[in-house]
């Protein structure tokens, strides 16, 4: 049983008979009659009691007649659905603990009131899970940081962040002096968050190695252990217009070549649709706003 088979039995029931189908379908009525007896074979049901060459709905055909109106329906919601150039229905969207504590909430508030039909669904995680994430078809797009697979995915920078390196406040500058000051413990998400990977880099382009490292689950709960002096962590500076106890840290700016992080909308390769071409296209304006 197919949509056109379906679609065929519906004319006949609504035109009258095979002649007037025919017409209606711009076929001959030799397929028309082929379709039906096919249709009546798959089904295993006799759909119309013949009486000569007229045809009338038998029981079965009257039960079939209203499921094929509605899956005929349900096939053309679908097919404007999916040709609707505006966006619409759910969308799959993931992004880094940080970008969707500070960067998001603007946009997606922008977002809704522009396109009310579009129901968000926001997954967090580091760059690899949430990468795997679209490739599998659980997202449809999600905000990272580098490096992305070029073949895989399409990508467009839409926020510039500065990574800094927080410690409690009245510790020495991190790095400097005639005794340089290497913190022995970091502070940082699980293995595949950027911003450790970056910290970590830190170290080791100084020939350091931290000795120990916290793993914590979310950045006020990192914040507030650096603020406690349990150790450094690394992070973008715009998280911390979310942190009350900001007074508590001492906030270590990284010099030139280290100290920007782009973090990008992508998704995969031949799956762009009107709702993520609509996040770009904002995130795109106020990111020219915030540089203007």
């Amino acid at each position: 049983m197919d949509l056109s088979d379906l679609r065929i039995f519906s004319a006949v029931v609504r035109e009258g008979g095979v002649t007037r189908a025919a017409e209606h379908l711009h076929r001959v009525q030799s397929n028309v009659t082929t379709r039906i007896r096919q249709l009546e074979g798959d089904i295993g049901v006799s759909l119309f009691i013949r009486e000569g060459k007229r045809l009338h709905l038998s029981p079965a055909g009257q039960v079939l007649l209203d499921y094929a109106d509605r899956l005929l329906a349900l096939a053309d919601e679908a097919r404007h659905a999916v040709q609707d150039p505006r966006p619409r229905g759910l969308f799959r969207l993931g992004a880094m603990e940080s970008t969707a504590a500070v960067r998001l909430p603007g946009p997606v508030s922008e977002y809704h009131r522009l396109y009310p039909e579009v129901e968000f669904e926001l997954r967090t995680g580091n760059p690899p899970t949430l990468s795997k994430a679209i490739l599998a078809g659980e997202l449809d797009a999600a905000l990272v940081t580098l490096p992305i697979a070029d073949a895989l995915f399409e990508k467009v920078a839409v926020f510039e962040e500065e990574p800094v390196i927080v410690s409690a406040a009245g510790t020495p500058a991190i790095g400097k002096g005639k005794k340089e000051y290497f913190p022995r413990t970091i502070i940082a998400f699980e293995h595949g968050c950027p911003h450790r990977k970056r910290l970590e880099d830190w170290y080791a382009l100084r020939d350091q190695m931290p000795e120990r490292t916290i793993e914590l689950g979310s950045y006020h709960a990192m914040l507030g252990c650096v603020a406690a002096g349990m150790g450094v962590a690394l992070l973008p500076r715009s998280v911390l217009t979310t942190f009350p106890e900001s007074k508590r840290l001492r906030v270590h700016r990284l010099p030139p070549g280290e100290n920007r992080a782009d973090t990008y909308l992508i998704w995969r390769k031949g799956a762009g649709s009107p709702k993520i071409q609509a996040l770009r296209d904002l995130l795109a304006e106020q990111r020219a706003g915030r540089r203007g």
